[in-house]
């Protein structure tokens, strides 16, 4: 035996040794990075695990992840989950809204959200916002009116998986439509934007003087003498709903229609991405040119799917989760991750260009929207980007065999299979 060889066996023998040595010390293990400790696996004593004092078992088990996270989470984030499961409603004769802003939702400084039903009849009074409002109908028929800046009215109406956008301070107004009225999701380009606090038509002329109305619409004074001193915000309309065509037959314009349809049915197009594991819907002001401060996508994931690693370059993501139940990572410098779980009503948050997954973890098909404060939809694949990286570059990072990552797919996949 040479003392080449000889030399290899000895150095082999002792990382072996050592190996052995640091997993019975309870040292990193696969999966387990360690460094600093974290998740049940550290646990010399599973007493340590324990939790007698007092507890919420309700609320707790919605959030398996917090409870017993993965041994790769690291270090502490700001919580990137809220709901409009916990948000307090607001509920008038019509119809009700509960709303997630920054003040709820710290981390959420781009958009807010807004939760709203309105029942048979029920109506959103006149108004209009300092922000533009994005609208996706998640259940039953509403009726949209709308003006543009050059005067151009629109009235139509909108059903399950169809969007609208406004943009700011454009009047407005909806109704619930129907047998069963609507229920709908708004997003403001505005964390801070709330529900409570847009420009109403009753406010407004409440705290007109009564000869300036009279002037501005051409009316004796005596015409205004029973407007509404208090807002209506939401209230039930008393009078039967006309048919579409005969509102917009009476509020046509000899201006003609508005320049750009502010409503668009997300619901009925073909998906922009397919795969076995799922498919991905994106609206942007590629197919939908008036919403310029709103683009999104609708995501698919089937049972055991993933949502792959991947990040947004150009905007944070705001996450409303509609169906199934699903889980999420997000990674950070420092480095930090942290790993939480999202039923139907919950929100989710992810930085701009933080790292991130989407995992299925129920029996049934995860849906979820993903909301960006931008034009356009913009993501970057994690396995793409290895992918169309020198195989021997990746390698050196990785310490895998540079066969093995040639065989990463250059095409962006956005849904995996189980």
């Amino acid at each position: 035996m040479t003392d080449f060889t000889r030399r290899n066996i000895i150095a082999a023998g002792a990382v072996a040794a050592a190996a052995a040595a640091a997993n019975s010390a309870g040292a990193a293990t696969f999966g387990n990075p360690d460094r600093p400790a974290q998740g049940r696996v550290n646990l010399s004593n599973p007493i340590a695990g324990q939790e007698p004092g007092p507890q919420n078992p309700a609320l707790a088990n919605q959030f398996p992840s917090f409870q017993d996270p993965p041994a790769t989470d690291v270090a502490g984030m700001d919580l990137f989950w809220a709901s409009f499961n916990n948000a307090h409603k607001r509920i008038q004769d019509g119809g009700w809204a509960r709303e997630v802003t920054q003040a709820d939702f710290a981390i959420s400084e781009a958009v807010s959200g807004v939760n709203m039903r309105l029942g048979p009849g029920g109506v959103r009074e006149l108004h209009w916002h300092q922000q533009a409002e994005w609208a996706v109908m998640t259940d039953g028929k509403c009726r949209i009116t709308v003006i543009d800046a050059d005067g151009r009215p629109a009235v139509r109406d909108v059903k399950e998986g169809d969007l609208w956008y406004f943009p700011p301070g454009l009047p407005h107004s909806l109704q619930g439509i129907g047998t069963s009225g609507g229920e709908f999701t708004l997003v403001f380009d505005n964390g801070r934007a709330s529900e409570f606090n847009t420009l109403l038509l009753t406010e407004w002329m409440a705290h007109t003087p009564p000869e300036v109305l009279a002037d501005n619409f051409g009316l004796p004074q005596s015409a205004f003498k029973n407007i509404p001193v208090d807002d209506l915000w939401i209230y039930q309309a008393k009078d039967p709903i006309p048919p579409l065509e005969e509102v917009q037959k009476a509020v046509r314009s000899p201006d003609g229609e508005p320049e750009f349809e502010f409503t668009f049915s997300m619901g009925s197009m073909k998906p922009t991405r397919v795969t076995k594991g799922g498919s991905v819907k994106v609206v942007d002001t590629r197919n939908f040119p008036v919403s310029k401060t709103i683009a999104a996508a609708l995501v698919t994931i089937k049972p055991g799917g993933l949502r792959e690693l991947h990040w947004h370059p150009n905007a944070d993501e705001w996450q409303y989760y509609l169906k199934g139940q699903g889980r999420m990572t997000v990674f950070n410098t420092g480095p930090r991750a942290q790993t939480a779980d999202f039923r139907p009503g919950d929100l989710g948050y992810v930085k701009k260009s933080f790292g991130h997954y989407v995992q299925n973890t129920g029996t049934e098909d995860l849906v979820f929207l993903e909301i960006f404060k931008a034009d356009r939809f913009q993501e970057v694949s994690l396995a793409q980007w290895l992918a169309c990286t020198p195989p021997e570059l990746v390698a050196q990072h990785t310490n895998m065999d540079p066969n093995l990552i040639r065989q990463f797919n250059k095409a962006r996949w956005d849904i995996l299979p189980a």
